[in-house]
């Protein structure tokens, strides 16, 4: 199973300091019978960038965390075993939780299939959706559309030869 797990630049420095993206249990995102519902669509390529968009709302939510990290949102994609990754049955539907799952194994960098990072352009518009994020969770329709103005940067594909190059940014 292909998941998505969200990080920051300090958190891909540290996964590649340690050696792994999380010893488990840990959240990541994938393509859940949810989230299939909720996209309404049976092409998977459509299905996996749904599941990369979550994670990288997840990825702005550790930005909201962390105020001194870089601005731009991480998300390494990584294939596991199935049954190292589940989705909780009782909030599959949960807007929330929509392609949420818990990895339960320690999983290593060296298994990534690829990252995918902002580009230094988007760091504006992701530090202004970090700054807004609480207000839009309150409902503030001014700060959603803040928070919805970092997906208005596609990030970037990288290989994992380039996390080296990657975590001198962090």
């Amino acid at each position: 199973m292909r998941v998505y797990v969200p990080l920051t630049l300090p958190g891909l420095a540290e996964a590649h300091t340690t050696g792994e993206l999380g010893s488990g249990p840990f959240v990541a995102y994938a393509v859940t019978p949810g989230l299939r519902e909720w996209y309404l669509s049976e092409d998977i390529e459509e299905l996996e960038y749904a599941a990369l968009s979550r994670a990288a709302l997840a990825s702005l939510r550790l930005l909201a965390a962390d105020p001194a990290a870089v601005r731009r949102r991480v998300v390494v994609a990584v294939d596991v075993a199935d049954g190292v990754a589940s989705a909780d049955p009782d909030r599959g539907l949960d807007p929330t939780a929509l392609g949420e799952v818990t990895v339960t194994a320690t999983v290593p960098l060296a298994k990534a299939a690829s990252v995918h990072v902002d580009a230094a352009d988007a760091e504006r518009d992701v530090a202004a959706a970090a700054e807004a994020l609480e207000a839009a969770d309150g409902g503030d329709d001014d700060a959603q559309f803040v928070v919805d103005g970092a997906d208005d940067h596609e990030l970037l594909w990288y290989a994992t030869q380039e996390i080296p190059n990657l975590v001198e940014l962090a």
